[in-house]
């Protein structure tokens, strides 16, 4: 493996959503990598979350399986798992029955701890719970949830990259492990320190769209063209709205202030019934090579082929299935070109030949029924 963590040793206990995705990404890193899965099966292209991961599939419900899955935690730098608070205490395979070198990170949507810690939920859900989703979706209907991007993988995934590599760093000091507790109720507020002091400074009021990032802003919203499609516009800054009016065609002088938000509606109208008079891709024209911040809103298939995506590699095909490269990028620590996720317990006998099981181990591993 090449990559910045091509040092660190993961073992991921299989799951949904945000822990395999934390996964991906340390092992589009460089790191070692070993899902837990719980039988093997067919490999799938589709899954992008496992790519770059080796898996050995154990039974953990056999004395045997733990003992080879708690074999595998002692040896590992960091732990991932995503169930409920206690499963895997159930299991014997607990953050205390790990070595005190071990990070073990733990991936929820409520926390480790409080009333809600043991109930279901999804990204949705904690968005409603934190306050966010009310801030989503037009002014004339309901909240509308923006995938599961915000709570699951903002909220989510990347806070527990942030609170295991925290850890790491600490680690060199201390020489010891410690339970990171990723909580997507935590995480989602912790996004949003700017609206939290926009709301403070009576900047942002309660009512969806007619805020400044909301959609309330005729400057940073999206408008439809004569084609049906799309354009969004972002021209926050004094010197960037100047260039969107310049190629709407008005004349600022003659307009309302920027800011004045009792205008708002009216300049939405104005601004919708230009741009409903060209198509996207002659509004792209128009703002091309200004900082006007005009963009066309593509598909996903048009992204994938877009100038500046395609010359950075923004996108990539392992497996004929398009899926984002690893990101960020270093300069000296250069990750390896992703490649077709293996199938759940392809790795099961390599995985074992590293813990120091021969053939003959394995075997009886297999007769035991510890492997799945």
């Amino acid at each position: 493996m090449t990559g910045p963590l091509a040092t660190l040793k993961v073992v991921e206990f299989a799951g949904l959503g945000p822990a395999p995705l934390a996964g991906q990404m340390l092992a589009d890193m460089g790191a070692d990598v070993v899902v837990i899965d719980r039988a093997s099966g067919p490999a799938d292209p589709n899954d992008v979350n496992r790519r770059g991961k080796r898996s050995i599939a154990l039974n953990l419900k056999s004395e045997d399986g733990r003992a080879t899955a708690q074999a595998l935690t002692a040896q590992a730098d960091i732990v991932i798992e995503g169930f409920r608070p206690g499963v895997m205490e159930r299991l014997g395979l607990g953050p205390d029955d790990c070595p005190a070198h071990v990070i073990y990170g733990r991936m929820t949507g409520w926390g480790q701890t409080g009333p809600l810690a043991q109930a279901a939920g999804h990204d949705i859900t904690y968005l409603a719970t934190t306050g966010a989703l009310s801030m989503m979706g037009p002014a004339d209907g309901p909240p509308e949830p923006p995938m599961n991007l915000v709570a699951d993988y903002g909220g989510g995934t990347m806070f527990l990259l942030f609170g295991l590599l925290s850890a790491v760093i600490e680690r060199a000091v201390s020489g010891q492990g410690q339970v990171v507790d990723a909580a997507m109720v935590d995480g989602v507020p912790a996004m949003m320190g700017l609206i939290h002091g926009m709301i403070s400074q009576g900047d942002w009021t309660a009512t969806r769209g007619t805020n400044w990032l909301d959609g309330g802003a005729p400057f940073y919203r999206c408008y439809v063209c004569a084609d049906g499609q799309y354009v969004a516009v972002g021209a926050l800054e004094p010197q960037f709205y100047t260039l969107l009016i310049e190629g709407l065609g008005l004349a600022e002088a003659e307009l309302p202030d920027q800011n004045d938000r009792a205008s708002w509606p009216e300049m939405q109208a104005r601004f919708a019934s230009i741009f409903v008079t060209r198509d996207r891709d002659a509004w792209t024209a128009v703002f091309a090579g200004t900082d006007a911040c005009v963009a066309p809103v593509l598909s996903l298939k048009e992204a994938a082929v877009h100038p500046h995506l395609a010359e950075r590699g923004t996108y990539v095909k392992p497996g004929e299935v398009t899926q984002a490269a690893p990101a960020p990028r270093s300069s000296r620590s250069i990750s390896s070109a992703p490649v077709a996720p293996t199938a759940p317990g392809a790795d099961t006998a390599a995985i074992l030949g590293d813990l120091g099981y021969d053939a003959a181990a394995q075997g009886a591993l297999r007769a035991k029924g510890a492997l799945s």
